[in-house]
Protein backbone atom coordinates (compact mmCIF):
# COMPACT_ATOMS: atom_id res chain seq x y z
CA UNK A 1 0.00 0.00 0.00
CA UNK A 2 1.38 3.44 -0.95
CA UNK A 3 0.38 6.64 0.79
CA UNK A 4 0.41 9.82 -1.32
CA UNK A 5 3.03 12.12 0.16
CA UNK A 6 2.16 14.81 -2.40
CA UNK A 7 -1.33 15.57 -1.05
CA UNK A 8 -0.62 16.63 2.52
CA UNK A 9 -3.41 17.14 4.99
CA UNK A 10 -1.14 19.02 7.38
CA UNK A 11 2.50 20.05 7.67
CA UNK A 12 3.72 19.11 11.17
CA UNK A 13 6.88 20.66 12.59
CA UNK A 14 9.24 18.67 14.79
CA UNK A 15 12.32 19.90 16.66
CA UNK A 16 15.53 17.88 16.40
CA UNK A 17 18.90 18.79 17.90
CA UNK A 18 20.01 20.77 14.81
CA UNK A 19 16.76 22.71 14.41
CA UNK A 20 13.14 22.45 13.32
CA UNK A 21 11.92 20.35 10.38
CA UNK A 22 8.60 20.51 8.56
CA UNK A 23 7.07 17.33 7.15
CA UNK A 24 3.75 16.27 5.69
CA UNK A 25 0.86 14.28 7.12
CA UNK A 26 -1.29 12.21 4.79
CA UNK A 27 -3.85 9.63 5.80
CA UNK A 28 -2.68 9.78 9.41
CA UNK A 29 0.99 9.11 8.56
CA UNK A 30 3.57 11.88 8.99
CA UNK A 31 6.68 11.83 6.79
CA UNK A 32 9.85 13.86 7.30
CA UNK A 33 12.19 13.37 4.35
CA UNK A 34 15.81 14.24 3.61
CA UNK A 35 16.85 15.25 7.13
CA UNK A 36 20.67 15.53 7.33
CA UNK A 37 22.26 13.50 10.10
CA UNK A 38 25.85 14.49 9.26
CA UNK A 39 27.61 17.29 7.41
CA UNK A 40 28.02 17.07 3.61
CA UNK A 41 31.00 14.76 2.84
CA UNK A 42 32.48 16.84 0.04
CA UNK A 43 36.10 17.37 -0.99
CA UNK A 44 38.53 15.96 1.56
CA UNK A 45 35.59 15.44 3.94
CA UNK A 46 34.53 12.56 1.68
CA UNK A 47 37.43 10.63 3.21
CA UNK A 48 37.00 11.73 6.81
CA UNK A 49 34.68 10.46 9.57
CA UNK A 50 31.15 11.89 9.43
CA UNK A 51 31.04 15.37 10.96
CA UNK A 52 28.14 16.86 12.95
CA UNK A 53 25.42 18.77 11.12
CA UNK A 54 25.62 22.55 11.34
CA UNK A 55 22.49 23.76 13.16
CA UNK A 56 20.06 25.78 11.06
CA UNK A 57 17.76 28.66 11.85
CA UNK A 58 14.11 28.72 10.96
CA UNK A 59 12.15 25.67 9.88
CA UNK A 60 13.90 23.32 7.43
CA UNK A 61 11.72 21.81 4.72
CA UNK A 62 11.53 18.01 4.99
CA UNK A 63 8.73 17.38 2.52
CA UNK A 64 10.79 15.82 -0.28
CA UNK A 65 13.57 13.26 -0.53
CA UNK A 66 17.17 14.41 -0.26
CA UNK A 67 20.12 13.65 -2.55
CA UNK A 68 21.67 10.19 -2.96
CA UNK A 69 25.28 9.14 -2.56
CA UNK A 70 27.33 9.48 -5.78
CA UNK A 71 26.97 6.33 -7.88
CA UNK A 72 26.33 4.98 -11.35
CA UNK A 73 23.25 3.08 -12.47
CA UNK A 74 22.97 -0.70 -12.59
CA UNK A 75 23.95 -2.52 -15.79
CA UNK A 76 21.06 -2.69 -18.26
CA UNK A 77 19.80 -6.24 -17.50
CA UNK A 78 19.63 -5.47 -13.77
CA UNK A 79 18.33 -1.92 -14.24
CA UNK A 80 15.35 -3.34 -16.10
CA UNK A 81 14.34 -5.19 -12.93
CA UNK A 82 15.51 -3.09 -9.97
CA UNK A 83 14.87 0.63 -9.60
CA UNK A 84 17.75 2.88 -8.59
CA UNK A 85 17.08 6.59 -8.11
CA UNK A 86 20.17 8.80 -8.44
CA UNK A 87 19.91 12.45 -7.40
CA UNK A 88 23.30 14.06 -6.82
CA UNK A 89 23.76 16.72 -4.16
CA UNK A 90 26.05 17.53 -1.26
CA UNK A 91 23.65 16.74 1.62
CA UNK A 92 23.33 13.04 0.86
CA UNK A 93 24.02 11.86 4.40
CA UNK A 94 20.33 12.17 5.12
CA UNK A 95 17.52 10.07 6.48
CA UNK A 96 13.74 9.80 6.23
CA UNK A 97 11.29 9.29 9.09
CA UNK A 98 7.70 8.04 8.91
CA UNK A 99 5.62 8.06 12.08
CA UNK A 100 2.00 7.35 12.98
CA UNK A 101 2.09 10.18 15.52
CA UNK A 102 4.91 12.64 16.27
CA UNK A 103 3.23 13.30 19.61
CA UNK A 104 3.23 9.64 20.64
CA UNK A 105 5.59 8.19 23.21
CA UNK A 106 7.58 4.95 23.20
CA UNK A 107 6.77 3.55 19.75
CA UNK A 108 9.07 0.83 18.37
CA UNK A 109 11.55 2.01 15.73
CA UNK A 110 12.88 0.29 12.60
CA UNK A 111 15.93 1.63 10.73
CA UNK A 112 16.37 0.46 7.11
CA UNK A 113 19.87 0.07 5.60
CA UNK A 114 19.60 -0.32 1.83
CA UNK A 115 21.61 -2.70 -0.31
CA UNK A 116 23.50 -2.22 -3.57
CA UNK A 117 26.85 -4.04 -3.21
CA UNK A 118 28.24 -1.08 -1.22
CA UNK A 119 28.35 0.89 -4.47
CA UNK A 120 24.70 1.67 -5.32
CA UNK A 121 21.32 2.35 -3.74
CA UNK A 122 19.61 4.98 -1.61
CA UNK A 123 16.81 5.57 0.88
CA UNK A 124 14.42 7.07 -1.68
CA UNK A 125 13.13 4.09 -3.66
CA UNK A 126 9.31 3.93 -3.59
CA UNK A 127 9.32 0.34 -2.31
CA UNK A 128 11.50 1.47 0.64
CA UNK A 129 8.88 3.90 1.90
CA UNK A 130 8.27 3.36 5.61
CA UNK A 131 4.67 4.55 5.50
CA UNK A 132 3.39 0.99 5.76
CA UNK A 133 5.36 0.35 8.94
CA UNK A 134 4.05 3.63 10.39
CA UNK A 135 0.54 2.52 9.40
CA UNK A 136 1.11 -0.47 11.67
CA UNK A 137 2.41 1.46 14.67
CA UNK A 138 6.16 1.56 14.03
CA UNK A 139 8.35 4.62 13.51
CA UNK A 140 10.33 3.83 10.34
CA UNK A 141 13.65 5.37 9.35
CA UNK A 142 15.54 4.96 6.05
CA UNK A 143 19.17 6.09 5.85
CA UNK A 144 21.77 6.92 3.21
CA UNK A 145 25.47 6.30 3.70
CA UNK A 146 28.65 6.77 1.68
CA UNK A 147 29.17 4.24 -1.09
CA UNK A 148 32.01 3.08 -3.31
CA UNK A 149 35.49 4.48 -2.71
CA UNK A 150 34.38 7.34 -0.40
CA UNK A 151 32.44 4.87 1.75
CA UNK A 152 34.45 1.67 1.68
CA UNK A 153 37.67 2.12 -0.29
CA UNK A 154 40.82 1.61 1.76
CA UNK A 155 42.62 4.93 1.26
CA UNK A 156 45.99 6.04 2.61
CA UNK A 157 45.41 8.87 5.07
CA UNK A 158 41.75 8.07 5.71
CA UNK A 159 39.98 6.02 8.39
CA UNK A 160 38.58 2.71 7.16
CA UNK A 161 34.89 1.83 6.90
CA UNK A 162 33.61 5.37 6.49
CA UNK A 163 30.29 4.01 5.22
CA UNK A 164 29.85 2.02 8.42
CA UNK A 165 30.81 5.11 10.43
CA UNK A 166 28.00 6.91 8.60
CA UNK A 167 25.56 4.19 9.60
CA UNK A 168 26.72 4.48 13.21
CA UNK A 169 26.28 8.27 13.01
CA UNK A 170 22.75 7.79 11.67
CA UNK A 171 21.92 5.40 14.52
CA UNK A 172 23.37 7.91 16.98
CA UNK A 173 21.05 10.52 15.44
CA UNK A 174 18.14 8.13 15.96
CA UNK A 175 19.08 7.63 19.60
CA UNK A 176 19.23 11.39 20.17
CA UNK A 177 16.25 12.51 18.10
CA UNK A 178 13.71 9.75 17.48
CA UNK A 179 11.67 10.54 20.61
CA UNK A 180 10.64 13.78 18.87
CA UNK A 181 8.84 11.61 16.30
CA UNK A 182 7.15 9.38 18.88
CA UNK A 183 9.81 6.67 18.84
CA UNK A 184 11.58 4.93 21.70
CA UNK A 185 15.41 5.08 21.37
CA UNK A 186 15.58 1.94 23.52
CA UNK A 187 13.40 -0.07 21.07
CA UNK A 188 15.37 0.18 17.83
CA UNK A 189 15.50 -2.62 15.25
CA UNK A 190 17.96 -2.28 12.38
CA UNK A 191 17.15 -4.15 9.18
CA UNK A 192 18.87 -4.37 5.82
CA UNK A 193 19.13 -6.36 2.60
CA UNK A 194 22.20 -7.57 0.70
CA UNK A 195 24.97 -5.03 1.46
CA UNK A 196 22.52 -3.65 4.01
CA UNK A 197 22.34 -7.07 5.67
CA UNK A 198 26.14 -7.37 5.59
CA UNK A 199 26.17 -3.94 7.23
CA UNK A 200 23.81 -5.25 9.91
CA UNK A 201 26.22 -8.13 10.58
CA UNK A 202 29.09 -5.63 10.77
CA UNK A 203 27.17 -3.41 13.19
CA UNK A 204 26.16 -6.43 15.27
CA UNK A 205 29.87 -7.23 15.62
CA UNK A 206 31.22 -3.68 16.02
CA UNK A 207 32.05 -2.33 19.48
CA UNK A 208 31.33 1.18 18.16
CA UNK A 209 27.67 0.31 17.50
CA UNK A 210 26.99 -1.40 20.81
CA UNK A 211 23.82 -0.13 22.45
CA UNK A 212 22.58 1.79 19.41
CA UNK A 213 20.01 -0.89 18.56
CA UNK A 214 18.28 -3.70 20.42
CA UNK A 215 17.24 -6.04 17.58
CA UNK A 216 18.45 -6.80 14.07
CA UNK A 217 17.20 -8.22 10.77
CA UNK A 218 19.40 -9.56 7.96
CA UNK A 219 17.87 -10.21 4.55
CA UNK A 220 20.21 -12.01 2.13
CA UNK A 221 23.57 -11.25 3.65
CA UNK A 222 26.06 -13.14 5.78
CA UNK A 223 28.67 -12.21 8.33
CA UNK A 224 31.70 -13.52 6.44
CA UNK A 225 32.43 -10.37 4.43
CA UNK A 226 35.43 -8.22 5.40
CA UNK A 227 38.49 -7.49 3.29
CA UNK A 228 42.09 -7.56 4.41
CA UNK A 229 43.36 -3.96 4.28
CA UNK A 230 46.30 -4.89 2.05
CA UNK A 231 43.95 -6.51 -0.47
CA UNK A 232 41.56 -3.55 -0.31
CA UNK A 233 44.47 -1.20 -1.06
CA UNK A 234 45.08 -3.09 -4.31
CA UNK A 235 41.62 -2.14 -5.51
CA UNK A 236 42.17 1.47 -4.49
CA UNK A 237 45.53 1.52 -6.26
CA UNK A 238 43.97 0.32 -9.50
CA UNK A 239 41.16 2.90 -9.29
CA UNK A 240 43.72 5.65 -8.68
CA UNK A 241 45.86 4.38 -11.56
CA UNK A 242 42.90 4.51 -13.94
CA UNK A 243 42.10 8.04 -12.78
CA UNK A 244 45.72 9.15 -13.01
CA UNK A 245 46.09 10.28 -9.39
CA UNK A 246 47.87 9.09 -6.27
CA UNK A 247 46.11 6.39 -4.22
CA UNK A 248 45.69 8.60 -1.16
CA UNK A 249 43.33 11.25 0.14
CA UNK A 250 45.13 14.03 -1.72
CA UNK A 251 44.83 12.23 -5.04
CA UNK A 252 41.33 10.83 -4.78
CA UNK A 253 39.82 13.94 -3.19
CA UNK A 254 41.14 16.00 -6.10
CA UNK A 255 38.95 14.12 -8.58
CA UNK A 256 35.58 15.37 -9.78
CA UNK A 257 32.82 12.97 -8.73
CA UNK A 258 32.26 11.82 -12.32
CA UNK A 259 35.94 10.93 -12.78
CA UNK A 260 36.08 8.92 -9.56
CA UNK A 261 32.90 7.04 -10.47
CA UNK A 262 34.24 6.32 -13.96
CA UNK A 263 37.49 4.87 -12.60
CA UNK A 264 35.62 2.89 -9.95
CA UNK A 265 33.30 1.43 -12.61
CA UNK A 266 36.17 0.44 -14.89
CA UNK A 267 38.02 -1.27 -12.04
CA UNK A 268 34.85 -3.16 -11.05
CA UNK A 269 34.47 -4.43 -14.62
CA UNK A 270 38.10 -5.54 -14.72
CA UNK A 271 37.65 -7.41 -11.44
CA UNK A 272 34.56 -9.17 -12.75
CA UNK A 273 36.23 -10.22 -15.99
CA UNK A 274 39.54 -11.25 -14.41
CA UNK A 275 39.18 -12.03 -10.70
CA UNK A 276 42.85 -12.94 -10.24
CA UNK A 277 43.92 -12.91 -6.57
CA UNK A 278 47.42 -11.94 -7.67
CA UNK A 279 45.95 -8.68 -8.95
CA UNK A 280 43.18 -7.93 -6.50
CA UNK A 281 44.02 -9.90 -3.35
CA UNK A 282 42.58 -13.13 -2.03
CA UNK A 283 39.92 -11.67 0.28
CA UNK A 284 38.60 -9.30 -2.39
CA UNK A 285 38.19 -12.16 -4.86
CA UNK A 286 36.83 -14.70 -2.39
CA UNK A 287 34.40 -12.46 -0.55
CA UNK A 288 33.50 -10.04 -3.30
CA UNK A 289 32.67 -12.92 -5.67
CA UNK A 290 33.30 -10.66 -8.65
CA UNK A 291 30.26 -8.59 -7.66
CA UNK A 292 31.81 -6.33 -5.02
CA UNK A 293 35.14 -4.55 -5.33
CA UNK A 294 34.90 -2.35 -2.24
CA UNK A 295 33.30 -3.48 1.01
CA UNK A 296 34.01 -3.37 4.77
CA UNK A 297 37.64 -3.71 5.82
CA UNK A 298 39.22 -5.24 8.91
CA UNK A 299 40.52 -2.18 10.76
CA UNK A 300 40.75 -3.16 14.44
CA UNK A 301 38.26 -0.44 15.41
CA UNK A 302 34.96 -0.52 13.52
CA UNK A 303 35.61 -4.13 12.54
CA UNK A 304 38.09 -5.81 14.89
CA UNK A 305 37.50 -9.13 13.10
CA UNK A 306 35.33 -10.75 10.45
CA UNK A 307 31.75 -10.40 11.80
CA UNK A 308 31.21 -14.15 12.24
CA UNK A 309 34.38 -14.39 14.31
CA UNK A 310 33.32 -11.50 16.53
CA UNK A 311 29.83 -12.97 16.86
CA UNK A 312 31.36 -16.34 17.81
CA UNK A 313 33.30 -14.49 20.52
CA UNK A 314 30.09 -13.00 21.91
CA UNK A 315 29.49 -9.78 19.98
CA UNK A 316 25.78 -9.05 19.73
CA UNK A 317 24.92 -11.50 22.49
CA UNK A 318 21.36 -10.97 23.68
CA UNK A 319 20.28 -9.07 20.56
CA UNK A 320 17.37 -10.93 18.92
CA UNK A 321 18.14 -11.57 15.25
CA UNK A 322 15.84 -12.34 12.33
CA UNK A 323 17.88 -13.61 9.37
CA UNK A 324 17.19 -15.38 6.12
CA UNK A 325 17.70 -15.79 2.41
CA UNK A 326 15.75 -16.17 -0.82
CA UNK A 327 15.38 -19.58 -2.40
CA UNK A 328 16.85 -18.51 -5.76
CA UNK A 329 19.18 -15.64 -4.85
CA UNK A 330 21.71 -15.94 -7.66
CA UNK A 331 19.17 -16.17 -10.46
CA UNK A 332 18.85 -12.39 -10.07
CA UNK A 333 22.52 -11.96 -11.03
CA UNK A 334 23.03 -14.74 -13.58
CA UNK A 335 19.75 -15.22 -15.48
CA UNK A 336 18.97 -11.67 -16.75
CA UNK A 337 22.63 -11.17 -17.69
CA UNK A 338 22.69 -14.37 -19.76
CA UNK A 339 25.44 -16.02 -17.72
CA UNK A 340 23.22 -18.91 -16.64
CA UNK A 341 22.15 -19.65 -20.22
CA UNK A 342 25.72 -19.92 -21.49
CA UNK A 343 27.10 -21.78 -18.47
CA UNK A 344 28.80 -25.12 -18.96
CA UNK A 345 29.74 -27.53 -16.18
CA UNK A 346 33.35 -26.38 -16.55
CA UNK A 347 32.41 -22.70 -16.35
CA UNK A 348 30.19 -23.35 -13.34
CA UNK A 349 32.94 -25.19 -11.47
CA UNK A 350 35.42 -22.48 -12.41
CA UNK A 351 33.21 -19.73 -11.02
CA UNK A 352 33.02 -21.51 -7.68
CA UNK A 353 36.67 -22.51 -7.52
CA UNK A 354 38.00 -19.02 -8.33
CA UNK A 355 36.45 -17.84 -5.06
CA UNK A 356 37.51 -20.92 -3.09
CA UNK A 357 33.95 -22.24 -2.92
CA UNK A 358 33.03 -25.89 -2.44
CA UNK A 359 31.75 -27.58 -5.62
CA UNK A 360 30.09 -30.58 -3.92
CA UNK A 361 26.55 -29.19 -4.18
CA UNK A 362 27.11 -28.15 -7.79
CA UNK A 363 28.49 -31.56 -8.74
CA UNK A 364 25.55 -33.32 -7.10
CA UNK A 365 23.08 -31.17 -9.01
CA UNK A 366 24.87 -31.72 -12.31
CA UNK A 367 24.90 -35.46 -11.67
CA UNK A 368 21.14 -35.33 -11.04
CA UNK A 369 20.61 -33.80 -14.48
CA UNK A 370 20.18 -30.10 -13.71
CA UNK A 371 21.39 -27.69 -16.34
CA UNK A 372 24.73 -26.08 -15.61
CA UNK A 373 23.08 -22.65 -15.28
CA UNK A 374 20.40 -23.78 -12.85
CA UNK A 375 22.90 -25.81 -10.84
CA UNK A 376 25.30 -22.87 -10.65
CA UNK A 377 22.57 -20.49 -9.43
CA UNK A 378 21.46 -22.97 -6.76
CA UNK A 379 25.00 -23.76 -5.61
CA UNK A 380 25.96 -20.09 -5.34
CA UNK A 381 22.74 -19.34 -3.47
CA UNK A 382 23.59 -22.01 -0.92
CA UNK A 383 27.27 -21.13 -0.52
CA UNK A 384 26.95 -17.34 -0.56
CA UNK A 385 23.65 -16.83 1.28
CA UNK A 386 21.93 -19.80 2.93
CA UNK A 387 24.95 -21.44 4.55
CA UNK A 388 26.50 -18.21 5.92
CA UNK A 389 23.15 -17.25 7.44
CA UNK A 390 22.77 -20.66 9.06
CA UNK A 391 26.33 -20.34 10.34
CA UNK A 392 25.48 -17.13 12.21
CA UNK A 393 22.49 -18.83 13.82
CA UNK A 394 24.65 -21.74 14.94
CA UNK A 395 27.10 -19.32 16.57
CA UNK A 396 24.30 -17.62 18.55
CA UNK A 397 23.02 -20.55 20.61
CA UNK A 398 22.57 -18.31 23.65
CA UNK A 399 20.72 -15.56 21.73
CA UNK A 400 17.35 -15.73 19.98
CA UNK A 401 17.84 -16.18 16.22
CA UNK A 402 14.85 -16.63 13.91
CA UNK A 403 15.50 -17.97 10.41
CA UNK A 404 13.44 -17.62 7.25
CA UNK A 405 13.48 -18.56 3.59
CA UNK A 406 11.59 -16.50 1.02
CA UNK A 407 10.19 -18.62 -1.81
CA UNK A 408 7.49 -16.65 -3.59
CA UNK A 409 8.69 -16.69 -7.20
CA UNK A 410 8.66 -13.69 -9.49
CA UNK A 411 7.84 -14.35 -13.16
CA UNK A 412 10.09 -11.48 -14.24
CA UNK A 413 13.02 -12.62 -16.41
CA UNK A 414 12.81 -16.08 -14.77
CA UNK A 415 14.51 -14.79 -11.61
CA UNK A 416 11.97 -16.67 -9.42
CA UNK A 417 12.64 -16.03 -5.71
CA UNK A 418 15.81 -14.19 -6.62
CA UNK A 419 17.87 -11.62 -4.80
CA UNK A 420 15.90 -8.55 -3.63
CA UNK A 421 12.49 -9.98 -4.59
CA UNK A 422 11.46 -10.18 -0.92
CA UNK A 423 11.90 -6.43 -0.31
CA UNK A 424 8.48 -5.22 -1.55
CA UNK A 425 6.86 -8.03 0.45
CA UNK A 426 8.67 -6.93 3.62
CA UNK A 427 7.59 -3.33 3.06
CA UNK A 428 4.12 -4.27 1.75
CA UNK A 429 4.80 -2.13 -1.30
CA UNK A 430 4.00 -4.62 -4.05
CA UNK A 431 2.44 -1.99 -6.31
CA UNK A 432 5.77 -0.13 -6.37
CA UNK A 433 7.81 -3.14 -7.49
CA UNK A 434 6.06 -4.64 -10.52
CA UNK A 435 9.30 -4.74 -12.50
CA UNK A 436 10.84 -6.87 -9.75
CA UNK A 437 7.97 -8.93 -8.31
CA UNK A 438 5.74 -9.14 -11.39
CA UNK A 439 2.23 -7.85 -12.13
CA UNK A 440 0.39 -10.22 -9.77
CA UNK A 441 2.51 -10.79 -6.64
CA UNK A 442 0.89 -12.68 -3.80
CA UNK A 443 -0.52 -10.18 -1.30
CA UNK A 444 -1.00 -13.04 1.16
CA UNK A 445 2.80 -13.46 1.32
CA UNK A 446 3.26 -9.72 1.83
CA UNK A 447 0.73 -9.77 4.68
CA UNK A 448 2.60 -12.68 6.28
CA UNK A 449 6.08 -11.25 5.80
CA UNK A 450 5.38 -7.62 6.63
CA UNK A 451 3.38 -8.75 9.65
CA UNK A 452 6.30 -10.84 10.89
CA UNK A 453 8.68 -7.87 10.64
CA UNK A 454 6.24 -5.68 12.56
CA UNK A 455 5.78 -8.34 15.26
CA UNK A 456 9.54 -8.67 15.56
CA UNK A 457 9.94 -4.90 15.96
CA UNK A 458 7.20 -4.78 18.58
CA UNK A 459 7.90 -7.96 20.56
CA UNK A 460 11.26 -9.40 19.46
CA UNK A 461 9.47 -12.52 18.18
CA UNK A 462 8.34 -12.77 14.52
CA UNK A 463 5.91 -15.58 15.25
CA UNK A 464 7.76 -18.90 15.01
CA UNK A 465 10.22 -20.75 17.27
CA UNK A 466 13.82 -19.55 17.35
CA UNK A 467 16.13 -21.83 15.38
CA UNK A 468 13.40 -23.04 13.03
CA UNK A 469 13.25 -21.92 9.39
CA UNK A 470 9.98 -20.22 8.48
CA UNK A 471 9.17 -20.36 4.77
CA UNK A 472 7.38 -17.47 3.09
CA UNK A 473 5.70 -18.90 -0.03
Amino acid sequence: MSLDQNSPDTQPVVTVIAGEVRGTTTGGISAFLGIPYAAPPTGRAAFEPPAPVEPWTGVRDATSYGPTAPQVGYPAPIAAILDNVIELGDDYLNLNVWTPDPNADGLPVMVWIHGGAFARGSNRLPMYSGDTFARDGVVAVGINYRLGVPGFGSVDGAPENRGLLDQIAALTWVRENIAAFGGDPARVTIFGESAGAMSVASLLSSPLAEGLFQQAVMESGGGHIAADPADARRVTARIAEIAGVSADVDGLASLPVEALLSAQTQAALELTLNPDPAIWGRTVVDQGMGIMGVFPVLDGAVLPDVPVASIAAGAGRGVPLLAGWNADEFRFFLVPTGVAAMATPELARGMLLRSNMDTADLDARLAAGESAGDALCAALTAVAFALPTRAIAELRQDSATYLFEFDSPSPVADIRAGHAVEIPFVFDHLADAERLAGPEPDQRVADDMHGAWVRFAVTGDPGWPAGEIHRFA
